[in-house]
């Protein structure tokens, strides 16, 4: 086993460091998500956490790690007497998002139980993690039927495995700790909460700090056992610390002050549930012990609510991470006037008077941990350029024919969207084998049964009526004399199932000048955006192609982050001639690209426009043609008909007819349209009938 990069060895990352040792010293904190681009030392902290974690005692022998003290009563490998134990170093175990549901939470061998009627069960992930660490790499593309496994063990504190009437129970106690790249897409709201710290991390921008980092590096690359050994000191002090923060932390007192200011905290940034106020307390008293106190201060609440609460404020997927710290201080001091523990205000500074200047400094991005700062809660709207939405308002109004371009280029600065709304939802037709989803139908490992077949390798789910049908007429020559069912590799039989996968959808938007007016322009923007909603809750992947002036571009390749989408679609700008043709080029070849790298993930089409074309020769037929290749192709498709007034010349349907999909209207596109129920993309060959 190769030499972890020691944990005291990081470079900066305070708070990743900070979070990651408290849950070391309580793991009642609940775990840690952290978040950051890639390159950022995320996994090399995290692997290098276990190598400071204290040893536990465990039954000999036990697969499931029983404490010896009190060992589980339920425990597939019991019972077990109470009495000593060996130790052994807590393990750090990862789990692959490409993992199956039998590799995380164990597998029963369904041969010998139908044949013999012996639980012969092998332990998965969850049991191999109890009462150590399960490390998620990239667990915002875990998919969801491993989530909801995960959620349910972190509700429970136990894995349960039924198959057919036979079930295994163990306990499944461990820390949960997940990197991701919030690039690559967002995790579900339900595991996001169950993350009890998140963090922020980013590269340094200091020359001098990111040279040591490299230094670090390559140095352990060379001798990593040298370079670990160089470090030994500071972990074994590391190490110390963390057990003797463990023993002091029964004695922290967490008085009615800092409590208060914790309700009011949870209160002031409306958190839901009380979830938030439960971590929160847990860490503001895991720092106190980790600073050596028996009781909690000010300064412990303001770092909780920082580490707590960023990732249970945002209301919709594309809100942005983060804290007003002003508004958290501010809180700390209105409700810091009880007992002794919270007099400090939002600091413990002893001018209370200028606490709320000076409070901030000590405790910003390098001292105290939280998050960077924000941009403004828009993401972007207080930093004066022309792209923010209180500019763009105070320029002056268009027309409703929309021209009122920049000199020269015909190009009008972005708009900003339209309040989003629930959608119809959208599908491609036909049965898909994709990555599990929720949009279109397709053989997936979970759902209803629909058939059974011969399995294909393991054996997953097995259908017990098709396979005792195909054992029972052999039962005679096989010698059959007990009660018992003889059945043999070759009877099994594995269930067929149909849920639902996740798709590409691809949106191609008209940014013309045909398509400029403010108004009109801030409605597209506010459907696209609802589509982008949507497709975050099915767990799809998106990419945005975009067409305006002479090409079209691919302003956004497919990729399963519909933040980064949302972004390239606010800050979208109009303006120019309608190459459609150019547009619906480019997006074709963004498809067969796709299907490239992912061959079984079905496409969605869905382009955004009023169907007018100009530009170079016979821009209508051209689009034609171009939209015809799609058709060619099997591409489910759908356009979104932008074309407002009392006079319609109904280019969009028209187009949707050449494309072999279905055009809607943006009010159509709403759920609660009384335009009529929920609308399937029409496929090629109910379009030709």
């Amino acid at each position: 086993m190769s030499t972890p990069f020691p944990f005291t060895a990081v470079v900066g990352q305070d708070d990743l460091r900070l979070a990651l040792l408290l849950n070391a010293v309580s793991p009642a904190v609940g775990g840690v998500l952290v978040r950051g681009e890639k390159g950022t030392a995320k996994s090399t902290a995290v692997r290098a956490l276990s190598a400071l974690m204290p040893e536990v005692d465990v039954v000999a022998g036990c697969r499931f790690s029983c404490a010896p003290a009190a060992p589980d009563p339920a425990c597939p490998d019991g019972p077990h007497e109470v009495g000593p134990g060996v130790q052994r170093p807590a393990r750090m175990v990862e789990l692959p998002v490409g993992a199956s549901e039998d590799r995380l939470v164990g597998a029963l061998d369904i041969e010998r139980a139908l044949a013999e009627g012996v639980k012969a069960f092998e332990p998965g992930l969850l049991a191999d993690a109890h009462r150590g660490i399960l490390y998620v790499d990239e667990v915002n593309l875990l998919h969801d039927h491993l989530v909801d496994l995960l959620l349910d063990a972190a509700a429970m504190g136990a894995s349960y495995v039924e198959r057919e009437g036979v079930s295994v129970r163990h306990a499944a106690r461990f820390l949960l700790v997940g990197t991701m790249n919030p690039e690559e897409g967002e995790l579900r709201p339900q595991l996001l909460d169950r993350f009890g710290l998140t963090v922020e991390v980013a590269a340094s921008r200091e020359p001098d700090q990111r040279v040591e980092v490299v230094r670090r590096r390559l140095a352990y690359d060379d001798d990593p056992d040298g370079f670990a050994a160089r470090w030994a000191d500071e972990e074994t002090a590391v190490r110390a610390r963390i057990a003797a923060a463990r023993k002091l932390l029964p004695s922290v007192v967490l008085g009615d002050g800092p409590l208060r200011q914790i309700a009011a905290t949870c209160a002031a940034f409306e958190v839901d549930g009380m979830r938030a106020d439960i971590v929160m307390a847990r860490t503001a008293t895991t720092l106190a012990a980790w600073a050596g106190r028996t009781e909690v201060l000010a300064e412990d609440v303001r770092q909780a609510a920082l580490l707590a609460l960023p990732h249970r404020r945002r209301r919709n997927p594309f809100d942005a991470p983060g804290l007003d710290e002003d508004k958290l201080d501010e809180t700390l001091e209105e409700f810091g006037g009880g007992d002794g523990d919270g007099s400090n205000g939002s600091g413990g500074s002893d001018d209370s008077g200028d606490s709320g200047d000076e409070d901030p400094d000590p405790d910003g991005p390098d001292g105290g941990g939280g998050q960077p700062p924000q941009e403004g809660p828009d993401g972007g709207n207080d930093d004066g350029s022309g792209e923010s939405s209180g500019e763009v308002s105070a320029q002056g109004e268009p027309s409703e024919s929309g021209q009122a371009p920049s000199p020269g280029a015909g190009e009008q600065a972005p708009v900003r969207a339209a309040e989003p709304f629930r959608t119809k939802v959208l599908s491609v037709p036909g049965l898909g084998e994709g990555a599990a989803g929720r949009r279109s139908r397709a053989r997936t490992e979970h759902g209803r049964t629909t058939g059974a077949r011969r399995p294909q390798g393991a054996l997953t789910k097995l259908h017990l009526a098709a396979t005792v049908q195909a054992a029972a007429p052999h039962q005679r020559a096989r010698g059959r004399s007990g009660p018992g069912l003889v059945v043999r590799r070759d009877d099994l039989r594995q269930a067929t199932r149909e849920g639902r996968e996740g798709n590409l959808v691809l949106f191609v938007v008209d940014a013309s000048g045909s398509m400029a007016a403010r108004q009109r322009m801030s409605a597209v923007k506010g459907a696209v955006l609802s589509l982008l909603l949507d497709a975050y809750q099915r767990r799809d992947k998106v990419g945005l192609v975009t067409f305006r002036g002479s090409t079209g571009e691919v302003a956004l390749p497919p990729t399963s982050s519909v933040d980064a989408a949302a972004v390239r679609l606010e800050s979208l700008p109009t303006g120019g001639r309608t190459p459609l043709a150019a547009g619906l080029l480019r997006a074709h070849d963004v498809l067969r690209v796709e299907r490239l790298r992912d061959p079984a993930r079905r496409a969605l089409v869905v382009l955004v426009t009023d169907g007018r074309a100009t530009g170079g020769p016979e821009p209508v037929a051209l689009a034609g043609r171009a939209a015809r290749l799609f058709a060619a192709d099997g591409v489910a498709s759908v356009v979104v008909d932008c074309e407002s007034g009392p006079v319609r010349l109904g280019l969009a349907g028209q187009l949707a007819g050449e494309l072999g999909g279905t055009a809607v209207t943006l009010d159509e596109l709403r759920a609660d349209s009384i335009a009529g129920l929920v609308r399937d993309v029409q496929g090629n060959s109910r379009r030709a009938a």
